[in-house]
């Protein structure tokens, strides 16, 4: 049978489940089944598929189920709640205050927490009923509060862990070279909803925020913002510095974590008991989906669809760079029905050789997925943070209303891969500071 029959087989058996309601990673475990059974040997390949699921959780992963711990430990507690509140308190009567400082407050949180969908989860169940209330646009309110998903490419990013290993590359430069980024696609966020709430004003309709004194903002800054900065140190600060391991650094970022928790008195056996439960129900969730993603790019790679998608792709007579912006491209159409682990264990067993081959920064080029995944993530129709937010937005809201939110917000981060790819440094400044 001709690969690009088995590729249509395989993938369309895997959406048909997906659409009848399966959950990803039990999709994928039947797809696995089936198609290692049928297409590999019977029981020898059934052997070798608990073989790779064994070997494709390794040491490497350990920051992950840490940096959602962090992410948990802040979200359950409330500790955050008082940041967001000063960060309104300073800014005034900006166009769109609430959408800044949804942005504002996703672009803090995901210096203290790797999980996207729970920084989307807590913008959207705080900030988008005060939104509604005050008469903003759904178009403009519920995009803003999906920008959470920058917690995927701004340090700690559990993503970036999972990545790196993949890719074979120094975890901790991947990590830091999030930083800048990241806070260039956060810059084009908050210049798009001014913009645009300055030439529609009814978008986001003014309101007189509250009078506060110059040194009160500063206690408030001090008492509520500061103490953060401390996990920042811990996490970022470290590794960049060379003084810890991703690993090393994440064992500490839970450690000062739950130290401002307890300095803001919202520790508790409570808070640990759901933090911690979060934490497996996620980690499990990435791991097992990690597991069966890797049984499922095998079984592409054995009857060569994956193989021949990619040689198709790449054997126009392309320039070099242009390769690049045809793989990235590949992984956004993919993004748009597969997760993102699976993308990746899929595209990079191919993708990677030729990086190198052509000489590229793989640091660069992770960089550019890392950020294609974050696309993948608000993508329809089966973008996660999509369906994080479908559970947070006011009655009334359709998906459609999500959809056309996120559109906007999606073609930015598009142009910032683009300036990316021209300006690679954006990426490799930072790390290229590293020892390590």
């Amino acid at each position: 049978m001709e690969w690009w029959l088995l590729l249509i087989l395989i993938v369309g058996v895997f959406l048909v489940l997906l659409a009848a309601g399966l959950p990803v990673f039990l999709a994928f475990t039947i797809v696995d089944v089936l198609g290692i059974y049928l297409l590999w040997g019977g029981g020898i390949g059934l052997v070798q598929l608990i073989h790779s699921i064994f070997s494709s959780i390794s040491f490497v992963l350990l920051p992950v189920p840490l940096f959602v711990l962090m992410g948990e430990l802040l979200f359950h507690s409330g500790a955050f709640v008082n940041a967001l509140d000063t960060l309104d308190k300073w800014m005034g009567r900006i166009p769109g205050r609430l959408c800044m400082l949804s942005i504002g407050g996703a672009t803090l949180f995901s210096t203290l927490s790797g999980s996207s969908m729970g920084t989307a989860a807590m913008l959207g169940s705080m900030l988008l009923p005060e939104m509604e209330k005050r008469g903003y646009d759904k178009s403009i309110a519920i995009g803003s509060c999906m920008s959470g998903a920058l917690a995927m490419i701004i340090p700690p990013s559990a993503l970036a862990v999972i990545l790196g290993s993949l890719m074979e590359i120094s975890i901790g430069k991947l990590l830091i070279s999030g930083i800048l980024p990241g806070f260039v696609i956060a810059a084009m966020y908050i210049v798009y909803i001014a913009l645009r709430c300055t030439f529609q004003p009814s978008l986001a309709p003014d309101y007189v925020p509250e009078r506060v004194s110059w040194s009160e903002k500063f206690m408030a800054f001090t008492k509520h913002v500061l103490p953060f900065g401390l996990i920042i140190f811990v996490v970022t600060g470290l590794i960049f510095a060379g003084l810890a391991t991703p690993t090393e650094s994440a064992a500490m970022g839970v450690l000062a974590t739950a130290l401002i928790v307890a300095f803001y008195k919202k520790f508790s056996l409570n808070l640990v008991t759901k933090s911690v439960e979060s934490t497996l129900r996620i980690t499990v969730m990435m791991f097992m989906i990690l597991t069966g993603s890797t049984a499922f790019s095998q079984i592409l790679a054995f009857t060569g669809a994956s193989k021949g998608l990619v040689e198709v792709v790449v054997s126009f007579p392309l320039p070099q760079i242009m390769i690049v912006v045809v793989m990235q491209v590949l992984m956004i159409v993919l993004g748009t029905f597969m997760e993102q682990v699976s993308i990746m264990m899929i595209t990079f067993p191919i993708f990677m050789p030729i990086v190198r081959a052509l000489g590229f920064d793989p640091i660069w080029f992770g960089l550019l997925t890392l950020i294609n995944m974050e696309i993948g993530m608000k993508t329809p129709p089966f973008g996660l943070v999509l369906f994080v937010m479908r559970g947070v937005v006011p009655k009334g809201t359709t998906m459609m209303d999500i959809y056309k939110s996120v559109g906007p917000f999606v073609l930015l981060d598009i142009s910032a891969m683009l300036i990316i790819l021209i300006f690679p440094s954006i990426a490799t400044l930072l790390p290229s500071f590293m020892r390590y």
